[in-house]
């Protein structure tokens, strides 16, 4: 892998902006690859749609920007609206399956759906479904290495909620292993 590009997707309030941190901060601390994170929103802290970018390479990467993303992670029906339809050939799509309707998947486009939401529900706190999500991300892809991302959710997240934010993580990897049998 010289460089991948990935936008993670949703509304304010899921946590979207952290799991960019999570997946920057993995890459570029734990596994010492280059990597830049940048976000955007709107102007609603709650509820309203945001994105975080992540590029990582083992280059020095001269643009922070997402140019050409080679997965898009949609946590939010407005996100997968906004982004899903400039998906080049070949990307791979990871979507909540409870939050998003996709319908049908135009062009080559790889397509994995995780139940994030309601595995956090199991758990107790639905607040954790980003954490989920990162744990299928960590699965079914090799953008940065489970251990690297592990270690980044444990260190990353709010003091008190360490073991909650690792047991999401690990009920999200159980759940993408089973997609790569």
């Amino acid at each position: 892998m010289s460089r991948t590009e990935v936008r993670l997707t949703g509304f304010g309030g899921q946590g979207i902006i952290l799991s960019g941190y999570i997946v920057g901060k993995a890459a570029a601390i734990h596994d010492e690859k280059q990597a830049t994170f940048t976000q955007s929103y709107g102007p609603e802290s709650r509820g309203g749609a945001c994105s975080a970018q992540v590029i990582v390479s083992d280059e020095p990467i001269s643009y922070p920007h997402l140019t050409d993303p080679a997965i898009l992670v949609v946590m939010s029906q407005e996100a997968y609206n906004k982004y899903a339809p400039g998906l080049r050939e070949g990307a791979l799509l990871i979507v909540d399956e409870d939050l998003v309707e996709t319908g049908e998947i135009a062009g080559d486009v790889k397509f994995l759906s995780v139940p994030a939401t309601r595995l956090a529900e199991e758990l107790g706190r639905k607040i954790v479904a980003n954490i989920v999500m990162l744990g299928f991300f960590a699965a079914v892809t090799d953008v940065v290495s489970v251990e690297a991302l592990r270690e980044s959710v444990r260190t990353s997240v709010p003091k008190g909620t360490e073991e909650l934010n690792l047991r999401a993580f690990e009920k999200g990897y159980e759940y993408g292993e089973q997609e790569t049998l």
